[in-house]
């Protein structure tokens, strides 16, 4: 193995030459890692990080900036409600709606192509940014002309796309031909199918074609195992529905179900027995229809009537917890004792032995220099340069879900087990986090 050579940088000379390059002025707000975790240790061009700062966008490990939506499926739209005027449509290439008729009207029903993607307001604001980014880039960096020139959200639509699923390492081509208010990505069930593998989850992201192809690199990405993953390595340009995730081949493209489908689920059968009534993705893939002519039973008068957003992203765990055991409480079908069991032992007791663990296990980080140690230093400060040290697990974060555990526990009907081991739980957090008001005693305590 080679030696290391450590080398002295001069960070203000290549930082005042990198704004000088640039035409800009100091620039605060940004932001650094200490270290690199790549392999060879390849830092990126310091010019980039300016420019993300002056745009106010941040940086994945591989060098491209993305934006998180959750993925529905979606074959037909009206360009009324995706925010896409008859003339923008046709110019797409939408020039004749589901029955053939040329488009006219807003409120014409349209098949989506399978690599067009309906993508949130919000994520075309994302996108706006990132897009200026790239095009400062191009001017002001690579000396070259300007690609995006965007000044609305409205102008993304028309632009390719990079969509990314999680744990996975092939990006998939799309084009946005609309926007909506909710904060999802709409895209034919053959897109989000070409993304992932085994249906896992649907949380996806979408990188901007160009800053993709400008600033990914496989350079920058972590040295050990799954560090590849979450990055574009490939580009899938073209979806083969022959090799995308074999579950959307249960997808239905039929207009109605036939009076024989019905009558033999009255009797029971299994779905096999009746496969053949049922016109599905899988009897098309390999014919000329698997791209177009799917059907579906029932219309809507637009896609954005249902909730805008998850409930999820508001409010706190108690209100979350309090809105689905209302939920299960209201439906007939679901035991709300069974809820209240599942969410205490899959994910509150987890949570609370995994933050214990941690807890007891943690080091302590000096808050000037950053140096970590395993234990506490005799001398009560940092070693290296006299800082303080403070605690990288807090008590807070460790008892975040007791209290909630055992209310829930107390107010329905779970198991003496699970009673006991949330008792359990709450001694082995007090034999560590003693009562701190009987601590703070006087003299006269010891007097009397």
């Amino acid at each position: 193995m080679g030696q290391t050579v450590e080398e002295s940088v001069p960070l203000r000379e290549v930082y005042n030459r990198a704004l000088q390059g640039l035409g800009l002025r100091r620039m605060p707000g940004v932001k650094l890692v200490r270290g690199m975790i790549s392999r060879l240790k390849t830092p990126e061009a310091l010019e980039k990080g300016l420019l993300r700062a002056k745009h106010e966008i941040h940086v994945f490990k591989d060098g491209t900036c993305r934006f998180d939506m959750t993925n529905l499926p979606l074959t037909h739209f009206r360009p009324g409600e995706v925010g896409l005027s008859v003339e923008r449509a046709r110019e797409l290439g939408y020039e004749f709606d589901v029955r053939g008729r040329t488009l006219e009207d807003e409120h014409q029903l349209l098949e989506l192509r399978p690599q067009d993607l309906v993508v949130s307001e919000d994520c075309a604001t994302h996108l706006v940014q990132i897009g200026r980014f790239v095009d400062d880039l191009l001017t002001l960096a690579y000396g070259l002309e300007p690609h995006y020139g965007f000044e609305n959200p409205g102008d993304v639509i028309g632009h390719l796309v990079m969509g990314l699923a999680t744990h996975t390492s092939v990006g998939v081509l799309g084009r946005v031909v609309g926007l909506t208010p909710a904060r999802v990505c709409f895209a034919h069930p053959y897109f989000h199918a070409a993304k992932r593998r085994d249906a896992d989850g649907d949380e996806d992201s979408v990188i901007l074609l160009l800053d993709g192809l400008l600033n990914f690199s496989r350079a920058f990405l972590p040295d050990k195992r799954g560090g590849l993953m979450d990055a574009p390595l490939v580009l899938s340009t073209r979806i083969d529905p022959s090799e995308v995730d074999r579950e959307v081949y249960n997808l239905e493209a039929c207009g109605a179900y036939p009076l024989e489908f019905f009558e033999a689920a009255e009797r029971g059968q299994h779905p096999r027995e009746v496969e053949d009534l049922v016109d599905t993705v899988a009897q098309r893939v390999g014919s000329v229809l698997q791209f177009e002519g799917f059907g579906f039973t029932h219309e809507v008068d637009r896609l954005d009537e249902a909730p805008l957003h998850t409930a999820y992203t508001e409010g706190n765990m108690l209100a979350k917890i309090e809105g689905q055991l209302a939920l299960a409480n209201r439906i007939r079908a679901v035991n709300a004792e069974d809820v209240v069991a599942r969410i205490v032992n899959h994910h509150f007791l987890p949570d609370l032995i995994g933050n214990l663990r941690a807890f007891t296990t943690q080091r302590f980080r000096c808050t000037k220099c950053n140096t970590k140690y395993r234990r506490m230093p005799l001398a009560g400060r940092c070693l290296q340069c006299g800082g303080k040290l403070t605690l990288t697990v807090h008590r807070r974060g460790v008892i975040k879900y007791l209290e909630l555990s055992k209310r829930i526990a107390e107010e329905y009907e779970i198991s003496p087990y699970l009673r006991q081991r949330i008792g359990l739980v709450e001694e082995a957090i007090a034999s560590i986090f003693s009562d701190e008001s009987r601590q703070v005693v006087q003299l006269e305590d010891f007097l009397e």
